[in-house]
């Protein structure tokens, strides 16, 4: 059985996932700066963010980057159209972090309402596709000769400014996953081993405990 204190920890984390957050990587290849957006999403309380390649050997950096946090879950697409009409669907404003004639300072945003970060390519920046679809571009004023910000570095300071707000209104206190998905995704994380053999029998998973244990599932 898992240790009490982690599980505790384990629940405490998904108690406060924000799943109306997310981040969309558009073409974003390079290993460190996947590793890093997807710590920072972790640290912002993001369960699920999103990467798109328009080549293979991105593709397979960020299949592996996405097998590396089991915290985080990293879903992969082949539109980038679909991903971004979908994710508008679902009520989210679409936010591209690029410098342009049409984008404000990132603080100005609000952040509390369903949003999704749209960070693009190390060098090239958001696709025109992005900028397209996008409802808001943003970015991040410079006082120095640099022009831009490593694309990690900016995730991360626009995420945590999101973070400010949503601590600010309290969007962290109460849970925003359902009882369901909090009780499964905490048996997953909680044991990875055994929901991956319960869901290949096709069984639901036990009722947890407070100290996280469980009556084991009998045995067909």
């Amino acid at each position: 059985m898992i240790n009490p204190d982690r599980f505790r920890k384990i629940r405490n984390l998904l108690e406060q996932r924000q799943p109306d957050l997310t981040l969309v990587m558009d073409n974003v290849n390079k290993p460190h700066n996947l590793a890093a957006i997807i710590r920072s999403c972790d640290a912002a309380g993001i369960g699920t963010l999103h990467a798109i390649s328009t080549t293979s050997s991105i593709r397979k950096k960020q299949k592996t980057a996405a097998g590396a946090n089991r915290w985080t879950q990293l879903q992969l697409h082949d539109s980038l159209p679909q991903l971004l009409r979908t994710l508008r669907n679902d009520g989210m404003q679409l936010l591209a972090a690029d410098y342009n004639s049409r984008s404000v300072d990132f603080r100005s945003v609000d952040y509390t309402q369903p949003t999704a970060l749209i960070m693009g390519a190390e060098k090239f920046g958001p696709s025109d596709t992005s900028l397209e679809l996008a409802d808001q571009c943003i970015h991040i004023p410079m006082h120095g000769m640099v022009e831009s910000l490593n694309v990690s570095v900016a995730a991360a300071l626009i995420l945590f400014e999101a973070e400010r707000q949503r601590k600010t209104a309290g969007l962290y206190d109460t849970p925003s996953l359902t009882a369901t998905e909090l009780h499964d995704k905490l048996f997953e994380l909680s044991y990875p081993a055994i929901s991956e053999k319960l869901r290949m029998l096709g069984r639901p998973y036990p009722s947890l405990r407070d100290d996280g244990s469980f009556e084991e599932p009998a045995e067909e």
